[in-house]
């Protein structure tokens, strides 16, 4: 199994933050290659269409609003994985900011190793330099 842990820390609080990005359909808000997400299933499963074309189909695993976590696992798509689970969490800090964790294991598919570990971690980090620019925090 591989694992890729993404954070970054950002200066407004937990609650702010995680109203943000906390819904499990949240994620077309925030991330740059979400074009639209749909939720089917009473909220459990999230369909992602992407930019350019394609789609990934998440299950929610796990959430827990009150400590800022939810957990989920891909069911089909394009990324180089399979059995992969991650889980988005965020947290305060001492300044009163909060950090934003994003990680994940899976087994490589149709890649080597390296090259699904760098997919994955471009994804997340994509994510979190969006978040930033829609906090006016980069440029961009």
């Amino acid at each position: 199994m591989s694992d890729v842990n993404v954070s970054t820390v950002v200066p407004v609080t937990a609650d702010q933050i995680w109203k943000m990005i906390g819904g499990f359909h949240a994620l077309s808000a925030w991330h740059p290659a979400i074009e639209t997400s749909e939720l089917e299933d009473g909220g459990r499963i999230r369909r992602l269409k992407l930019v350019g074309g394609g789609e990934i189909v998440e299950k929610l695993e796990r959430f827990d609003d009150s400590a800022h976590t939810y957990t989920y696992s891909i069911l089909e798509g394009p990324l180089p994985v399979r059995n992969y689970t991650a889980t988005i969490k965020v947290s305060p800090v001492d300044d009163g900011g909060a950090k934003l964790e994003w990680s994940s294991n899976f087994e490589p598919a149709g890649l080597p190793e390296n090259d699904a570990v760098a997919a994955i971690r471009g994804v997340y980090e994509a994510g979190f330099e969006n978040l930033k620019k829609l906090l006016g925090l980069a440029k961009g």
